[in-house]
Parts: structure tokens; sequence; C-alpha cells
């Protein structure tokens, strides 16, 4: 595996990096549609802003109002049409995390896939000062839960810290979702695309993430897991993750997706976070990860043995 010491919250930027043979760029282009949305955005918010620079001066703004109801129409078409959340991009500091996933992929034998960010990540953290996060009371350590609970399965945890809707798109599609078929699927993705994305176009984005995964393992069961709560229980973050699990619920169909949420279990009986389960309030702590466990080893073995989500 490569060195865990990377920066976990790393933003999806695209800085230049060497791509190696016979991959695809994870900061290639989107489509031409996309890139013409993005320009239109650009020369619209240009207008605007100067307009806005001609009133304050007491100038002619050459904006009517009839304009500017169409220029706000067109820029929430064109921002619509590009959703950051749906166009694969993986952040480059990852490329070496994802070429060493797809070196497990190509190996295959493998039953269980777990897919995420962070908080699927650090199921493979066993504390201490090894290069991952940590801190006290078992804060980020997921490692010995994991061994208790799925150490005997054949699990590939293509967790990555820091990762989006948009980067495990891009992972899956370029390696990390071909080699192998796996029976199971624990997927959580989404909370590092908030404060970027609208609830809706993050819903958009895991559905996009699930509806890859249906393509590249057809024969799997997903375990969709709602996003887990984060924050304080006032936090507009807690209501816009609400909404996308309401959306995302949907995608359940008892077949091959199955929604699950457990982020109650999460949460006091007023809705706030124990430090002892997420010490900051988003990550769980080995307490946390004994509670998700907990939650999903009953379902994830029914769905091993051909069944659904509470038994056969």
């Amino acid at each position: 595996m490569s060195d865990p010491r990377h920066d976990p919250f790393a933003r999806s930027e695209c800085d230049p990096m060497v791509v190696p043979a016979g991959k695809v760029s994870p900061c290639v282009n989107p489509p031409t549609i996309q890139n013409a949305g993005m320009k239109s955005i650009s020369r619209l918010r240009l207008l605007l802003w100067l307009c806005t620079l001609s009133l304050a001066g007491g100038m002619f703004c050459p904006i009517t109002r009839a304009a500017d109801v169409t220029n706000a129409a067109a820029i929430a078409a064109a921002d619509q049409i590009t959703n950051s959340a749906i166009v694969p991009k993986l952040n480059p500091a990852f490329m070496p995390r994802h070429n060493d996933f797809v070196e497990i992929a190509k190996k295959g034998d493998i039953d269980v896939l777990f897919m995420g960010d962070s908080i699927t990540d650090w199921w493979r953290n066993p504390g201490g000062t090894n290069g991952f996060p940590h801190g006290v009371n078992g804060a980020y350590t997921g490692k010995p839960v994991f061994d208790k609970y799925f150490g005997s399965w054949k699990v590939a945890n293509f967790g990555i810290a820091g990762d989006t809707t948009q980067g495990v798109l891009w992972r899956l599609q370029n390696g990390e979702g071909q080699g192998y078929q796996p029976k199971v699927i624990m997927l959580m993705i989404g909370t590092n695309n908030t404060r970027r994305n609208s609830a809706p176009q993050i819903a958009e984005g895991v559905t996009a993430v699930v509806q890859e995964l249906r393509k590249d393992f057809p024969d799997a069961k997903i375990l969709l897991l709602g996003i887990f709560p984060r924050s304080g229980r006032t936090s507009p973050l807690r209501a816009e993750i609400t909404a996308i699990n309401e959306i995302i619920s949907k995608l359940n169909d008892s077949q091959h997706i199955f929604y699950l949420d457990i982020g109650s279990k999460f949460l006091n009986a007023d809705g706030s976070i124990p430090k002892d389960i997420m010490s900051d309030g988003l990550h769980p702590t080995t307490k946390g990860y004994e509670i998700w466990a907990e939650a999903v080893k009953g379902p994830l073995d029914n769905l091993l043995k051909g069944g659904t989500l509470t038994g056969n």
C-alpha cells in the first residue's frame, strides 16, 4: 500500500502531474456542452459585474430588466448542466492510492467492497502515530473494529479520505470497477461534496455512483448508507444531509440496492453528537466504528447469503 500520510482534506484542484501510461487524466476536461456552459456563466457574470460598477458610478447599464431575467435563467440552466458532482474527476493527490486499489482489483478474490471517503478509509486506521490521523479516546481508529467484525471476510476497502462523488466515479471508470466481481458493496459518499454542491446535486452524484456500480458489478448487492450526521444539531449541514438522504433513499429497490440510514445511532436524544462517538463531529472514533459495525454486520451477512437486509 502507499504511504497513508497524504493530506486527507486536500481539495480537488487539478495540480500538474504525470499521468501513468494508459490512464485517462483525472483532470480531463468535461464534455463540450459543459465547457460551453461554464463559458456562458463566466461571460454572464462578468457582464453583470460590469453592470453593477456602471450603476454604482451613475452610468447607463446595458442590461435591461428583461435581459436580467434571461441571464439569470441562463446561469441557472448552465449551473444545472455543470453539476460537478456527476463529472468524473479525481484529485491528483489521490492517484497513488487509486493505483494501489487498481492492483488489488486486478488480483480479484474480493467478496465485499467498501467504497467511500475518509469515514470508510479509516476502517484501516490502527490508531497511534503511524501516519493516520490520531487523537484521544480512539479518534479516527477503525481497524480494531474492522478486524473484530469483518476480519474473516474477503474485503477490499477502496475508501479515500477527502474523496467526493465525482472522485469515486472517476476511480470506478479507471480500474477500480474492473477485474473482480464482489458479492456485496457498502457505499457511503457525499459528505465532502457539501459546501460545494447543493443537496439535489449531491444526491444526483450519489445516484451516478450507484448506477456506475450497477454497470460494473451487475450481480452485486449494494448496501447504500445514508450519509452520517455531522457538526452541531442546528448546523445547516445537518439539514442538507437530511435532504440528500431523503432523495437517495428512493434508490432502494430491495433487489440490487438496499438503502439503510443508521445516522440516528450516533446521536444523543437531543440530536447532538457525543465526542466519544465522533470526536470532531464527523469522523467516528473506535466506539463510533463499533456502532457502525453492529448496525451493518447483520445486513451485510444477509446480503452475502443472497437474502435481503433482514433475511430471506
